[in-house]
């Protein structure tokens, strides 16, 4: 546990060191674009930075670590400093993906505090400018987004500069071109089935839903990470096919429970509002799964309900009380539980430095609990 703080310490300098050297372009240009500048760093100070563990520890997996737990920590800066910047550049890719998710979903909150529309849109308001607040919102924090995307590729060609081997840099720069195309089609896909389910054939709702978890999230939130990580360490053929089958389960189980708490959470441990997924309308697996046991009158009600942002709280309460009376939740507690149990089998098997899958059991536990 000691290496992952401090190995989150050592991304967190990184990445307020790679925006130091930013801020003074956007400042260059203008102080009106100071808001984006403290925004940026608002959006990339703290998080659980699991994304960045699953790098650090891919990388790990695929090196010949000794028994002590802080070896790593003794190696050279120069040794480090490609896997540092790799996972920072993956937690800005993370920070512009829910900047552009929450414009997507109307959020008003994120980790607690206003969406970054929602800061954009009341910076609009206090300065008296003309026009219509939301829309400024929406426009200035698709902007904010793109250069946080922007940024983490700097990022990202930043650290592969200063990893020595071509190949190593070719297979990590390929995976992650490739996490940033699923992640695109697969939010596309998630807006397109709040929107087309209707008129898609009743017995594909379960499985559109679970492709949505696979390339929206299970994808990017786990494997890619781990598997980058492991690409810039030399990783065997071997090594990454066992990370892919240790990812890919376990990202599907961490989405499940995001989409447990996107309904059913603590605003207070989630940063959003209970109910959230259902006043945003998102047709989860837990959705699909709760509707196959409805009655028809139950079905009509959470259709007609569902994705209406002025839920009350007394139609929240009672959408999700019938969906946990469907069953779908215990349902979806029996899927995480055995993805987690899939994701620890193929790591407990895998060609993997000892210390590294034992952090990797660690981190299925966590990420996949009710509570985090």
């Amino acid at each position: 546990m000691g290496e992952s703080i401090r190995f989150v310490d050592l991304v967190q300098s990184r990445i307020d060191d790679f925006l130091d050297t930013r801020s003074p372009i956007l400042v260059s240009i203008g102080a009106e674009l100071s808001p984006i500048q403290a925004f940026s760093r608002d959006f990339l100070s703290g998080g659980k930075r699991f994304r960045a563990l699953f790098c650090y520890w891919g990388w790990q997996s695929a090196r010949s670590v000794g028994s002590d737990p802080d070896s790593a920590f003794v190696e050279s800066t120069g040794a480090l400093a490609p896997v540092v910047s790799a996972a920072g550049a993956l937690e800005l890719f993370h920070a512009a993906a829910l900047v552009h998710d929450d414009i997507i979903d109307n959020s008003d909150t994120r980790r607690g505090s206003p969406a970054a529309h929602r800061r954009f849109e009341t910076l609009h308001r206090q300065e008296g400018w003309t026009g219509d607040p939301a829309d400024f919102g929406s426009s200035a924090a698709l902007l904010l987004g793109d250069l946080l995307l922007s940024w983490s590729d700097e990022l990202f060609d930043e650290g592969l500069q200063e990893l020595p081997s071509a190949s190593g840099r070719r297979a990590a720069r390929a995976e992650f071109n490739r996490m940033r195309i699923e992640v695109t089609a697969g939010q596309y896909l998630d807006i397109l089935e709040e929107r087309a389910w209707n008129t898609q054939d009743e017995a594909e709702h379960l499985s559109r839903a679970e492709r949505v978890i696979v390339y929206k999230s299970a994808k990017y939130s786990v494997e890619a990470p781990l598997v980058i990580g492991a690409q810039l360490a030399g990783a065997t053929v071997g090594q990454i096919d066992s990370l892919r089958s240790f990812g890919l389960p376990l990202g599907i189980a961490y989405q499940l429970r995001d989409d447990l708490l996107g309904v059913f959470g603590d605003a207070s441990v989630t940063g959003k509002p209970s109910g959230d997924d259902l006043r945003e309308g998102k047709r989860t697996v837990l959705i699909a799964l709760a509707r196959k046991q409805l009655s028809n009158g139950q079905r009509r009600l959470l259709d007609e309900l569902l994705g209406d942002p002025d839920l009350t709280a007394q139609q929240v309460d009672m959408l999700q009380r019938t969906i946990r009376e469907s069953g779908a939740v215990d349902a979806i507690e029996a899927m995480i539980a055995e993805n987690v149990e899939r994701a620890i089998a193929a790591v407990d098997a895998a060609p993997l430095a000892a210390q590294a899958r034992f952090q990797l059991r660690e981190l299925a536990t966590t990420v996949t609990r009710r509570d985090f």
